[in-house]
Parts: C-alpha cells; structure tokens; sequence
C-alpha cells in the first residue's frame, strides 16, 4: 500500500469521526476563555480537567443514555429536565445526572469571566437583588451560606421561578433548578472537583474566591431575557 493510499485512509477516518460527532446529540461546548483566565481565583489545571475530563464525561453518558431514542436526541437538554417525567423509566436517571451535569455547566462556564470583566449586577437584576435581599453583598452571604450548607457534591442556585422571581436554593448531586420548575440564572459549583487541586478542603475560601469571576455583564442580561 502507498503511502498516498494510506494518508487517503487516514483522512477518510478523520472525516468520517467527525462527521459521527457532529452527528451526537450534545457536545461539550468550548470555554468562552482560556484555562487560566481566571486565576489567581481558579487555577488553569482545575479549569481544564473540570471542563475537559469533568464536563466532557457527562454529555458522553448523556449521549450514551438518549443516542438510540430519536425523540429524545431531537430534544435539548433544558427540555430532557423540564420533562423529566417523560423519559423512560430505564435512562431517568441517567438523564437526570448526566443531563443535569451538561446543563450546569455549560451556564457555570458562561457566568465566569477574568477578574477585572467581573463588574457588578446591573439594570433590573440590581433592583431586584436590593428588592429580594437587600442588596448584592447580601445576596452573595445568602450564596455562600447555601453552598456551604450543601453536604457532600452540590450546587448552590439563584433561579427564576415562573412569577418571575428569584428563587435562591441548594441541590444535591447535579440536579437542576429546571426540574423544580425555575429557570437557573446563575450557579456555583460545589463538587470538590471544582476547587479541591487548589483549595483541598477549604471550600469557604473556594466560595470567596469564585465570587471574584461572576461574570455579572452575563447574568443580568440572561435575567433580562428570563423576567421578560
């Protein structure tokens, strides 16, 4: 055989892998900044194992759970968890854990940014944290004090509920504010995966820390869309 033969074989393979995940239901989508765009707060090695390893392993097992079931793989996976009830019995749980993770995270990723873009709530997500409690400094004791309160994996939620408004709360494991009924404005990840590279066991100063990249351009706009 050539070697002209086998480099044609070579990019036929390379399609054709492509071409299968493009065919996937779900995808890890690529981080909105470089793995160490936010230190010192969150160091690169934990950004890319979480994003890389982490992330990547859920929307694998979420594809693994719904790839035979063309009703479901035509279905986001906001809709797979607000209609949870409807998928069957065998992959529910699946779905909830594996589509939970890939839910979570792909808004985690979106509400971080680099320190110095942080900047403060804005528009009708200031008047609304000042309304509900008193103010963003409050509202941030309100969020750490929940994902302190979070025992073992978790994350602590600020949701919308369908009045419209905000709903803070924990979950266990993965589980999404969607299958209460809210919509997830913004979360933090308390998974020892997370923070524990940097951190170890000191997830007060994980949650100081990651209060530092609220990316809060993001957030109030995503609010201005889920209060409309």
């Amino acid at each position: 055989m050539t070697r002209r033969t086998l480099l044609e074989l070579a990019s036929l393979g390379t399609a054709a892998a492509v071409a299968s995940a493009a065919e996937l239901p779900f995808t890890l989508p690529k981080l909105p900044y470089a793995f160490d765009a936010l230190e010192p707060y969150i160091d690169a090695a934990t950004m890319q194992i979480h994003h890389d390893k982490h992330h990547q392993a859920y929307v694998d097992n979420l594809n693994k759970a719904v790839g035979a079931d063309a009703a479901l793989s035509r279905m986001s996976v906001d809709e797979l968890l607000q209609h949870l009830d409807t998928v069957p019995a065998a992959i529910r749980t699946q779905v909830r854990n594996h589509g939970g993770g890939h839910a979570n995270h792909s808004l985690f990723w979106q509400t971080l940014c680099p320190a110095a873009k942080s900047g403060k709530p804005a528009g009708r997500l200031a008047a609304a944290l000042e309304r509900s409690f008193g103010g963003q400094e409050k509202f941030e004791d309100r969020l750490q004090a929940a994902s302190m309160g979070v025992f073992g994996s978790g994350w602590a939620w600020l949701s919308v509920d369908p009045g419209k408004n905000l709903v803070p709360d924990s979950v266990p494991n993965q589980d999404s504010p969607l299958l209460a009924g809210r919509r997830p404005l913004l979360g933090i990840d308390v998974w020892e995966h997370a923070y524990y590279l940097k951190y170890q066991n000191r997830r007060a100063d994980y949650l100081k820390a990651i209060l530092k990249v609220i990316h809060w351009d993001f957030v109030s706009a995503r609010f201005e869309e889920l209060a409309k």
